[in-house]
């Protein structure tokens, strides 16, 4: 090693451990969300049987068993959907989702112009010139795609908040005599975003001859929440099965309503942990501005020697594990 610089070797070895780290992190979050989402498929479709098969077992139990047949396969067909739509999951997707209308080609050119000046404040610092390549992907490729990631969650989100409420118009129409077209009419006209939007374009499908249940599988594609797959699972089994509409809905209604009220307990209880997370992971920005404040000199050669970037490179990116890890430790699938 010179003065002016770090070993080339020693280099490569922390390219290729820092790689190696990453790759192995990677391939056992897939298996782990993998097992995890399928055995939260079994218990869903094993709760529903179980259910539809301890009602009316005695004087309905033909009944029972088809409307079971059914849960099962509608369930079934719509988990091989949503397993396709996640292996071909596209920009277009995360854009309709994030209730943009920008274009791919729009997307790509803002990218571009947010990597460009990424890495124009990155050699602004003047920091080694070949760590601006990183940068400028980064910005490319991560910051818009992060950004879009985060207004779809925060559209689903809103969605989500609103959805039973959207419910409880249908089973409050559908019993006091009005068809479910027209309930779905008083969501699209009454309901707050991006709700009523979901159904105007619901009730529009309709109107050009689309079936109900072509129309609630392109708004599961702008909106792939759970609520919303139950909401559809009900339509698509009412219309092959019948039954009292008013009263499944009513029943779903209260289960969207449990959901909300436990996703708000696991915030409440999260509390303390999501804290802690954002004190730890800003503990070392704060001890860097004040000691520039305090004794420039001092951590100043943590920025001017290049044996120094490579540690600044190296601890934020073992930041951005620890947050990943931790985000991931206390999100929990209910």
């Amino acid at each position: 090693m010179n003065s002016g610089g770090i070993d080339a070797n020693l280099l490569v070895v922390i390219a290729l451990v820092c790689t190696v780290m990453l790759a192995v992190f990677g391939v056992l979050a897939f298996v782990l969300v993998r097992a995890t989402g399928q055995s939260r498929y079994r218990r869903r479709v094993a709760a529903i049987a179980g259910a539809g098969g301890r009602a009316d077992k005695d004087d309905k139990a033909g009944a029972t068993a088809s409307r079971r047949r059914a849960v099962q396969q509608r369930l079934k067909e719509m988990e091989d959907q949503r397993k396709r739509s996640k292996r071909g999951s596209t920009l277009r997707g995360d854009l309709q989702q994030a209730g943009l209308r920008s274009t791919t080609r729009n997307f790509f050119l803002i990218s571009a112009g947010v990597g460009i000046v990424c890495a124009a404040i990155y050699l602004y610092f003047e920091l080694p010139p070949l760590g601006a390549i990183t940068v400028f992907f980064v910005g490319f490729l991560g910051l818009p795609r992060m950004f879009v990631k985060k207004l779809g969650k925060r559209r689903r989100n809103k969605f989500t908040h609103h959805f039973a409420d959207a419910v409880d118009v249908i089973v409050r129409g559908i019993q006091s005599g009005l068809p479910v077209n027209e309930c779905l009419n008083i969501i699209a006209r009454e309901s707050p975003e991006p709700v009523c939007l979901e159904f105007r374009q619901v009730v529009e499908g309709i109107k050009v001859g689309l079936t109900m249940n072509e129309t609630l599988q392109r708004s599961l594609e702008r909106i792939p929440t759970v609520e919303l797959k139950f909401f559809a699972v009900v339509l698509a089994i009412q219309q092959q099965t019948g039954g009292n509409l008013a009263e499944t809905l009513g029943n779903l209604s209260g289960v969207l309503r449990d959901r909300k009220r436990m996703s708000d307990k696991i915030q409440a209880m999260t509390a303390e942990a999501r804290m802690t997370a954002m004190i730890i992971g800003s503990l070392p920005f704060c001890m860097t501005a004040i000691l520039a404040l305090v004794s420039p000199d001092y951590i100043g050669l943590l920025f001017e020697d290049r044996t120094g970037h490579f540690l600044i490179g190296g601890g934020i990116s073992s930041m951005l594990l620890g947050v990943f890890i931790m985000n991931h430790m206390i999100a929990f699938e209910y």
